[in-house]
């Protein structure tokens, strides 16, 4: 009997260590979540307490650092308002724009300062130093346009409506940019030029100067008088109130060519009264009525074609056209190659 109760104990007492064991563990996570939620309400309160404590300087350092942005706004316009004085806008806007991101960013890294006071200017300006390295890298194209563009608007080869030719295009400056150049061709569109492009090729600017040369050629008869032909072009020109009289414009004797006489015509014109097309146009007009009422030739390429009978049954006795051929004889016809060979023997029994 005593065996069978003890039987009956023991299951109820492996049961019993279990459970005893189960709620211990309940209790060591129950403990350790307790602790880590302390940990974490700890740690918020401090944050809270360094926060409070650092509210002070991040209204400075945002206070600072929205100054520092009006203090920039503020010089860039200055900077644009002192240059178009000049007229120099372009140049203001680049400044301009300049300036201001630089203010901004000394007034940034010093509300950094402000805010996080353990932070050095010193270490910050040096990584930003690697930084900026990476960066220019990284944007190296961009940064040598804007360099570019800086350095035009600084030496000014040329300016905005200026008559430019750059990178085989040909127009007028609409404007120039940090990052390219703007150019308005004549027939009405947009060409977009790289400053780099520009500053680093040849540029031809045609409106660099007030007055500006064109010139015309035009050919006229070997059985006219030359000399003749060009006092009638050149009082024909002179009549023109776009051509200028000083320098007189010029008419020269230039070539003599396969089927006519070439007269090259030189005149200027002043830019910023003319337009170069126009007077152009007038003066092709005005040469053409002035040589048709002194009745002067001018005569177009001519080109004479001639065509020969390769089987010789139409053109004729070759040996009467050419020294050394045979004739023919008589109602026959002879192929070239035997018209070769028969010429070939004469000339060997000669020799001989």
């Amino acid at each position: 009997m005593t065996d069978q109760n003890e039987k009956a104990n023991k299951p109820d007492q492996t049961n019993s260590t279990e459970n005893s064991e189960q709620q211990s563990d309940v209790a060591d996570v129950a403990q350790q979540i307790d602790a880590d939620l302390g940990e974490s309400v700890e740690r918020i309160d401090n944050w809270i307490d360094s926060g409070i404590e650092l509210l002070p300087n991040i209204i400075l350092g945002i206070v600072l650092f929205f100054v520092s942005y009006g203090v920039g706004v503020f010089v860039k316009r200055l900077v644009k308002r002192q240059l178009l004085r000049r007229d120099r806008d372009n140049l203001g806007e680049m400044l301009g724009s300049l300036l201001k991101w630089i203010v901004i960013l000394l007034g940034f890294l010093l509300a950094a300062t402000i805010v996080v006071p353990t932070l050095n200017p010193g270490d910050m300006i040096a990584g930003l130093g690697v930084s900026s390295v990476a960066i220019g890298f990284a944007f190296k194209d961009i940064l040598q346009n804007w360099l570019a563009g800086l350095l035009l608007l600084l030496r000014k080869p040329f300016e905005v409506n200026d008559q430019i030719e750059a990178s085989g295009f040909v127009g007028t400056v609409e404007r120039i940019e940090t990052r390219a150049t703007l150019i308005k061709t004549f027939d009405g569109q947009r060409v977009v030029i790289p400053n780099s492009d520009i500053y680093t090729n040849a540029v031809l600017v045609k409106t660099a100067f007030d007055k500006r040369r064109s010139q015309y050629e035009v050919g006229i008869g070997y059985g006219d008088d030359i000399e003749e032909a060009c006092e009638i072009i050149r009082k024909a020109i002179e009549q023109i109130e776009e051509i200028e009289k000083d320098p007189a414009p010029s008419v020269l004797a230039w070539e003599l060519a396969a089927s006519w006489v070439t007269i090259r015509i030189q005149w200027w014109t002043n830019i910023h009264r003319s337009d170069m097309a126009e007077v152009r146009a007038s003066v092709i007009i005005a040469i053409k009525r002035a040589l048709d009422g002194a009745h002067i030739d001018m005569p177009y390429n001519t080109q004479v074609t001639l065509l020969h009978d390769q089987t010789e049954t139409t053109d004729g006795d070759r040996g009467a056209q050419r020294e050394g051929w045979p004739a023919p004889k008589e109602g026959t016809t002879q192929p070239r190659w035997r018209m070769q060979q028969n010429a070939s023997n004469l000339n060997h029994d000669k020799s001989d």
